[in-house]
């Protein structure tokens, strides 16, 4: 069996998306003949805790835990949140106004904590992961990120010690949607492209979640690229029956923030609202995450926030459940300058659900092409008010007639065993 050393900031007990990708892949690296060793943070601040993730971790992983020290605690007092506030990621806004201290926070995080805020973590985390190397034989190391401070910890442990190493990106770097939300200097943003460049060339091997950061991050090095996407897990799916929502449910299942406020879909139900006199006695709009301010005022405005049920955080367990048992799921791309490369780890559970879905974003982007791919919904363009309007009138007609499912295919190859054994493959690669 050979060793490989994940360096991983999202570990259970943090919940949220960035822990699912590699939990999954720990959870199955083993049957490629992979033994995982996980190193991670003692006390992370994390989105949200989910203990019901602790049953995937394999019995006898060993688990290397290093405390961190985080600017959060002094972020939190100079904005005047409470100790145990979480700080959303995105740019979330659940209050009407940001102060002037919360944009000088951001600026301060922004230009001096670079690469992000968990750079505190890099030194110790090298030291003390170079004395274990010394007493303990790895074949390949891993970071994936963000926070890409775990990959600049894998690439000075690649410097001092030789073993080959996989970076592994959830998200793009310089090219992420809140990346000009950081209100960089000239130097800060110099900086952030440095040590991007500097990471991608090194590393033995660079993996991406979709085909588009794949081209980008081939482009700006002139190198090969792996792309391993997201995916479902099938012991996730439990083969009890679920009852279908007796309302005419649309599920949005993460958080909310202003560059996913659907203003198309809030009229185009709207319009239904109106045309339709019963509808209103059968819609229901489902939010489980955070939801951002202006979300919730284009509610209001299109007169829809008596149809909405607001969710808060859910353990994954119930998340799936929900998926499921949703007569529809809605899924909105950020309407931002990387959108056509946004490729959300949830769209491959809404497949396993197969329950139908909307997708909201760029009809010529990675999540349209396996959506197109797999025929587990449809994706309509931003502003497209029309077209949603008639596809949710569909939907609504085969609902009220029980005929209301989703005819997905060739879903298999988005399982979590294949994507690690796509995994595995490029390890073996790499220590060749």
């Amino acid at each position: 069996m050979k060793k490989v050393l994940v360096i991983t900031y999202y570990w259970p007990p943090s919940g949220g998306a960035g822990v699912q990708r590699w939990l999954k892949f720990v959870k199955y690296l083993r049957q490629y003949g992979w033994e995982p060793v996980v190193f991670t943070v003692a006390d992370g601040e994390f989105p949200e805790r989910d203990d019901s993730l602790l049953k995937d971790i394999p019995e006898g992983i060993e688990i290397i835990r290093e405390p961190i020290k985080e600017p959060y605690l002094l972020y939190k007092l100079f904005i005047g949140r409470g100790r145990k506030e979480k700080i959303h990621a995105g740019f979330l806004t659940e209050k009407k106004k940001s102060s002037l201290l919360q944009n000088i926070a951001v600026w301060i995080r922004g230009n001096f904590f670079i690469p992000d805020a968990r750079m505190l973590w890099i030194k110790p985390s090298v030291n003390n992961l170079h004395k274990w190397l010394g007493q303990n034989k790895v074949d390949a190391l891993v970071s994936t990120g963000p926070p890409h401070s775990c990959h600049l910890i894998a690439l000075r442990l690649k410097k001092l010690t030789g073993i080959p190493w996989l970076a592994d990106f959830r998200d793009p770097w310089t090219k992420i949607d809140y990346y000009k939300d950081l209100k960089l200097t000239a130097r800060a943003d110099r900086k952030h492209h440095r040590l991007e460049r500097e990471v991608i060339s090194n590393a033995d091997a660079v993996v991406t979640v979709g085909k588009t950061m794949q081209e980008e991050f081939a482009a700006l090095v002139s190198r090969d690229i792996d792309c391993i996407t997201n995916g479902y897990d099938d012991e996730d799916i439990t083969k009890e029956n679920v009852v279908p929502d007796k309302e005419f449910s649309i599920a949005h299942v993460g958080t909310m923030v202003k560059t996913r406020n659907p203003v198309a879909l809030w009229q185009a139900l709207s319009e239904l609202l109106k045309e339709e006199p019963e509808f209103k006695n059968y819609l229901l709009l489902k939010l489980v995450g955070k939801v951002d301010v202006t979300v919730q005022e284009s509610l209001k405005q299109y007169g829809l926030i008596n149809n909405v049920k607001f969710i808060d955080y859910l353990s994954h367990e119930d998340v799936v459940k929900v998926q499921r048992q949703s007569q529809i799921l809605l899924l909105v791309i950020n309407r931002t300058h990387n959108a056509k490369g946004v490729l959300t780890g949830k769209l491959f559970e809404y497949m396993a659900a197969r329950r139908p879905v909307i997708c909201i974003g760029p009809v010529d982007g990675d999540a349209a092409e396996i959506i197109n791919e797999t025929q587990c919904g449809k994706t309509v363009d931003y502003d497209d008010v029309n077209s949603l309007k008639k596809i949710v009138n569909e939907y609504y007609m085969q609902y009220l007639h029980h005929k209301l499912n989703a005819s997905s295919v060739n879903i298999e190859k988005y399982s979590r065993k294949i994507l690690t054994e796509k995994l595995s493959q490029v390890l073996n690669r790499i220590i060749r």
